[in-house]
Order: C-alpha cells, then sequence, then structure tokens
C-alpha cells in the first residue's frame, strides 16, 4: 500500500511539473500587432532626424525600429527593442538584424525580404520600419 502511495504522489508531482514547464518555443503570448502610425503631410525632416516606428507585438516578443535621415534618405537603422528573452532569440536576432539593417538601407524602403529562420521578428521589423517611415514622410 505503501509504494502505491509513493508512486501516485510521484506521477502526480511529475505531471504537475511536466505542465508547468514553459519551453523557449511557447513565446510571450503577446499575439497580435500594433497598427502603423498613418502617414500625415507635413514638411521633409531635418538632416539626422531620428524617428521611431511603432511596436509591433509579434509572437515572440515586441520589435521596433528606429531610422535617422538625411537628405531625405535613410543614413542609420538601429533596432533598440526586439525578442531576447532566452539564448535561441538572441542567437537567431544577432544575424537577422544586422541582414535587416543592410536590406532597409540598401532598399531605402520597408520593401525587403524577410529573413529565412526569422520570420516573425522579420515582419514585426518591417511593420515598425513601415510605421517610422510613415512618420517621416517617407515611402
Amino acid at each position: 500500500m505503501r509504494r502505491i502511495a509513493v508512486w501516485l504522489f510521484s506521477t502526480v508531482a511529475a505531471v504537475g511539473l511536466l505542465f508547468s514547464y514553459r519551453t523557449s518555443t511557447m513565446g510571450t503570448g503577446l499575439i497580435g500587432t500594433a497598427g502603423a502610425a498613418a502617414p500625415t503631410s507635413g514638411p521633409a525632416p531635418a538632416d539626422g532626424s531620428v524617428f521611431q516606428g511603432s511596436v509591433a507585438q509579434t509572437r515572440w516578443g515586441p520589435v521596433q525600429v528606429s531610422i535617422t535621415v538625411a537628405n531625405g534618405k535613410i543614413v542609420g537603422v538601429s533596432v533598440p527593442t526586439y525578442p531576447n528573452g532566452n539564448g535561441r532569440d538572441r542567437e537567431i536576432n544577432a544575424y537577422a538584424l544586422p541582414m535587416l539593417t543592410k536590406a532597409t538601407l540598401a532598399a531605402q524602403s520597408a520593401d525587403i525580404d524577410t529573413i529565412s529562420g526569422a520570420t516573425v521578428t522579420s515582419d514585426g521589423y518591417k511593420e515598425s520600419l513601415q510605421s517610422a517611415l510613415d512618420t517621416a514622410h517617407l515611402r
């Protein structure tokens, strides 16, 4: 009888631990996207102006892009907010974000390719980038 009680307790404890285990693929629970800022008419941006895109909520976490504009061109891109909650997120974004930044500078728009293996981050990046471009009155 004592063995059955120990076995039953052990099984319940193991099942409880299994259901409470949070894997790296479970994400943050944030699903959906933030709306992009609507373009408005106004003066051209001053040289060296920095424009923040809206925060795009992705399956793995928020993404926000900031652009620096000079002479009507994107001269700098930074990503102050991106998924980095675990080692895999950091690994993916360590190679994806520089590629997205380089593609943005080359294309001078949000019309860039998605990075294979970082699709969710790429989509959030492009959404936030388009918001920043809209705010800067660029295409």
